[in-house]
């Protein structure tokens, strides 16, 4: 087993390998990437629709949810959140900002049309017909729940998920067997999920998802618009995600495991 030490010193050699990837490669699998995360949030609402009491299906969408990241890691795909953690590469100077940046920009749009594909595919291939409609429902209804929230609360509630995702991303690699990799990424996620913070790559589907619904089931929704997706989501939900991930992840662990001896 790698030790965290050992774990900050391999982040460096792969962040540096994601930043020299070209930048279509990165959009493929940043696609994927999305498309599992939204599969993964699709099963999470299929699971948790009318359970009662609302804890219960909380513990069912959390119990489901972490199979998407499960599938980015082992299948292979490219997640902005995760790779919030390159800022490590950044840090030891074996990667530039501007390179960081660039790989940031094509992985974020490719889980956002990962994300959005599959969001098309449920609504259209009538997915969300299950349980009399009310699946529909629920989709309009969480998408509309997180395009309410003041821009404080999603940027904090993004700061928590991907301190818990970016940690799991870590602990993955302590080992390199498929039945080691597998727990350690499932329980931080499942954390996150059961207490509602906010992800922004799992946002690209569930808001598209409500979005299209509400036109193809024609549900009445105030606020839920595309204008709001990105701004009252997307954008406090991303800087979250990059404090909890780059910041808080990424420079602690550098801080403590790879900063200069003689900066002491």
């Amino acid at each position: 087993m790698n030790t965290p030490a050992e774990i900050a010193e391999l982040y460096i050699m792969v962040g540096d390998g994601k930043t020299s990837r070209k930048s279509w490669v990165l959009f493929v699998l940043a696609f994927f990437a999305g498309a599992f995360i939204a599969l993964g949030g699709l099963t999470s609402q299929i699971v948790s629709c009318g359970v009662t009491p609302a804890g219960l299906g909380r513990f069912l969408s959390g119990v489901v949810f972490p199979v998407g990241l499960v599938m980015v890691v082992i299948a292979s795909g490219e997640l902005f959140t995760g790779n919030c953690l390159i800022f490590i590469s950044v840090l030891s100077k074996n990667t530039y900002m501007m390179a960081m940046l660039r790989t940031w920009l094509f992985v974020y749009l490719g889980n956002m049309v990962g994300g959005a594909f599959i969001a098309a595919l449920a609504n259209y291939g009538h997915v969300f017909d299950l349980y009399g409609g009310k699946l529909a429902e629920l989709a309009v209804s969480t998408a509309t729940g997180k395009v309410s929230m003041t821009f404080l609360d999603g940027m904090i509630k993004g700061i928590l998920c991907n301190f818990l995702v970016c940690v799991a991303i870590w602990m993955s690699f302590a080992t390199e067997e498929i039945n080691g990799k597998i727990p350690v990424l499932y329980l931080p996620v499942a954390i996150f999920v059961i207490c509602g913070f906010e992800h922004s790559v799992a946002n690209m589907y569930f808001i598209p998802a409500g979005i299209i619904a509400k036109y193809v089931y024609n549900l009445p929704s105030e606020g839920l618009t595309v204008l709001n997706y990105f701004w009252k989501n997307l954008l406090p939900v991303t800087i979250g995600n990059i404090i909890g991930g780059s910041i808080l992840v990424g420079a602690g662990y550098w801080l403590v495991f790879l900063r200069p001896q003689d900066e002491d």
